[in-house]
């Protein structure tokens, strides 16, 4: 689910206007097309009005601010569609069959009433959570034959990393393994992610951080969203790993502990605030998932736990870096119009 919309109204006020000379002009209501494919501006739309659906108070934004909100999410319908004829192409979107079993494993905790219940808490419909759910699916049958299938981490590999880091699995007291989803309203820091993806305000990082738990939620992979859109970078391209926090620490922000002292591992806790200690304000929204809890005590390399650490880590990153370097591929080689760009820049550039 994207983290950014407008209304429609809004929307269909801006004329499909081409740049002269440039190519021809679009069907009414498309906005682009991927290698021939349209995507509407109701498939725009649509996604903009369920993320407002989610944040109430947010206030109609500027001309100049849904501009760049619909240029935002028109982006990333646009490399959805890539990954997803790619998907085509290769025989891996995924089944009907995968997704009704992932849509039952996913209503599993829940009585039927209580996931209609979230259902409309996070105003999606059945049809918006099996789209969502084939999405992902196919995403990650993509990446796991096109990319992770060419990743290998050695035993030297794992010993290498562990002599230069030893310290690390040095705990001095009782320690938890966490990963985390992290999203400022700092408007000057860098994306750090795969995505780019980077809220400026205050709104904009609560919807976003909204959205990622509303699509973990429905089973999307923890480390993978980490990956495409956290904001903390020194620990996104690791999947949110940020190794072992100190109880004493972690203790330091009683929310946080509070949080994180109920989970089991492999959970994840609700949004949290991070407040800006001069302000008082809120600075960043960040969701947590506990990878393990561990006592005090040097953790030597032959502790499975640990080489299972490292060579998530080495993969992860490894996996950054080819899964940046893939999206790039295949945005060149897709034949991209942009429409609702060119109408945008004809508008304003008077």
């Amino acid at each position: 689910m994207l983290n950014v919309q407008r209304t429609s109204s809004l929307f269909l006020a801006l004329p499909l206007v081409l740049l002269a000379g440039c190519h021809k002009g679009p069907s009414e209501g498309v906005v682009a097309t991927v290698n021939g494919h349209a995507i509407q501006d109701t498939d725009v739309d649509k996604v903009y009005k369920a993320q407002l659906a989610n944040n109430p108070q947010q206030q109609t934004p500027s001309q100049d601010q849904a501009d760049a909100l619909r240029l935002q999410i028109l982006k990333e319908l646009v490399m959805e569609e890539i990954e997803e004829q790619r998907a085509a192409k290769l025989g891996l979107t995924a089944t009907d069959s995968e997704v009704d079993a992932k849509l039952q494993e996913m209503k599993a905790p829940f009585t039927e009433d209580q996931f209609q219940a979230r259902l409309k808490a996070s105003n999606l419909s059945m049809d918006d959570i099996r789209h969502d759910l084939r999405r992902s699916l196919t995403q990650n049958k993509l990446l796991n034959k096109e990319i992770n299938s060419k990743i290998t981490v050695t035993d030297a590999d794992v010993a290498t990393y562990y002599n230069a880091h030893k310290a690390e699995f040095n705990l001095i007291e009782n320690s938890y393994h966490l990963a985390e989803i992290r999203v400022t309203t700092q408007p000057a820091q860098q994306a750090g992610n795969l995505q780019g993806s980077k809220a400026t305000t205050d709104d904009e990082a609560k919807k976003k951080i909204e959205a990622l738990k509303t699509r973990l939620d429905t089973g999307e992979d923890f480390g993978q969203l980490a990956q495409m859109f956290s904001e903390r970078q020194e620990t996104a391209a690791n999947g949110g790993d940020v190794g072992f926090v100190p109880e004493s620490q972690l203790k330091a922000d009683a929310a946080a502990f509070a949080a994180i002292g109920k989970l089991k591992a492999g959970q994840i806790t609700e949004i949290l605030p991070i407040f800006d200690p001069a302000t008082h304000k809120p600075a960043a929204y960040t969701i947590y998932k506990l990878i393990s809890k561990e006592p005090a005590g040097q953790r030597d390399l032959n502790d499975p736990r640990v080489q299972q650490a490292i060579r998530q880590q080495l993969h992860d990153s490894r996996s950054q870096l080819l899964k940046s370097a893939y999206i790039e591929m295949l945005r060149d080689q897709a034949k991209v119009e942009d429409y609702l760009a060119e109408t945008i820049f004809k508008n304003s550039a008077k």
